[in-house]
């Protein structure tokens, strides 16, 4: 089924010269027989499917279960045996093997998809870096692309309304309120329409409050991105950082934002995997400089690597995985992204430990 493109399963239906024909009772259906099913998709295919939505239908003695299989970027999936290998394809009512020539028409496939993405994410990065101040204070600009699309209906103003609503709640679970939330900084309750997208205005705009200036937007394709100005906080009542000097903190929240935004996203729209990217654009003549805090949760620059050009940080994540799983992958990320500028741990991002 991956190899075609996803499909689904039904387990429960019995079948005669390829038409169904009854009912039948799959017998019990529990979380270690779902959880083995899962593994085998993981664990006895090559490159692993992820991604499969189970669900059981009916009561006992009309137990139904059904499998969804998502389509996959990463063909052709092989099926090794000892020393073998080979690559099922779904045609019709049989499962078929592929031959040579398909197998390399599908790797050619896997590439050029990737290539796609890749260009998705760099025309999202470059549109919402475009225009920023950079030269005068340091920005963050972070996106997210599903890998693959499910274009759906255009979303309405009530549902982009609700994903910012839901997307708070997450963020404040991932990072709590220890630094500047670029989502604080915008008009969740009124998203404006833009070229396919929804876009949560800046509201930091008086004299006072603008070194917090913030811009999201949610796209109909699922896409996602969130540009806050990052350089030059507020340090005191009356005094800033410089241009060039960013807290980690404020990366940490701006990434909790991100990953709550993406995940909120990906449930409204239907999607799961995405590719992520994160940058900080600075062109001043000074290097950038993360700050984190020391033991007495003072500002200290002592461990920071100046940074003439911060390196955007790429990952990819399943934004419909379990809780805890995707909340180690927001800390992941930050650590990753504040490591760059010589910060060894995050501050405020916590997962709870994993279970086994």
């Amino acid at each position: 089924m991956a190899n075609s493109g996803g499909g689904v399963i039904v387990f429960g239906v019995r079948e005669s010269q390829k038409a169904a024909t009854e009912r039948i009772d799959v017998g019990e259906f529990d979380e270690a027989y779902e959880r083995s099913l899962r593994s085998a998709a993981i664990t006895a295919i090559s490159p692993p499917v992820f991604g499969l939505n189970v669900y059981r239908l009916g009561d006992v003695g009309n137990r139904a279960v059904v499998v969804e299989v998502p389509a996959s970027l990463d063909g052709p999936h092989l099926i090794y045996k000892n020393d073998y290998f080979g690559a099922p394809v779904r045609n019709d009512s049989d499962t078929v093997w592929m031959k040579e020539s398909q197998i390399e028409a599908m790797y050619r496939a896997r590439f050029d998809e990737r290539r796609h993405a890749t260009e998705a994410l760099d025309s999202l990065y470059g549109e919402a870096a475009a225009g920023r101040d950079s030269d005068k204070r340091a920005w963050l600009i972070a996106v997210a692309h599903p890998r693959i699309p499910r274009f759906r209906d255009r979303l309405t103003r009530e549902e982009a309304r609700g994903v910012l609503t839901r997307t708070v709640g997450l963020a404040l679970t991932y990072a709590g309120r220890g630094g500047i939330h670029p989502l604080e900084s915008v008009d969740r309750d009124n998203p404006r329409p833009g070229l396919r997208r929804w876009i949560a205005v800046n509201t930091a705009t008086g004299e006072h409050s603008i070194w917090k200036e913030a811009w999201i937007s949610i796209h109909h394709d699922g896409s996602v991105t969130v540009a806050g100005a990052v350089g030059g906080h507020r340090m005191s009542s009356d005094g800033y950082f410089d241009g060039w000097q960013v807290k980690s903190a404020a990366i940490e929240c701006a990434i909790a934002d991100l990953m709550a935004l993406t995940r909120a996203t990906a449930e409204t729209t239907d999607n799961d995997e995405y590719d992520l990217r994160l940058g900080i654009e600075w062109t001043g003549e000074q290097p950038l400089t993360i700050l984190t805090k020391d033991t007495m949760g003072l500002t200290y620059d002592g461990v920071s690597v100046p940074l003439h050009r911060y390196t955007p940080v790429d990952v990819t994540v399943n934004a419909s995985e379990p809780a805890t799983d995707f909340f180690w992958h927001v800390h992941d990320f930050a650590q990753d992204c504040v490591n760059q500028g010589g910060i060894s741990n995050v501050l405020l991002i916590q997962p709870p430990a994993r279970e086994e």
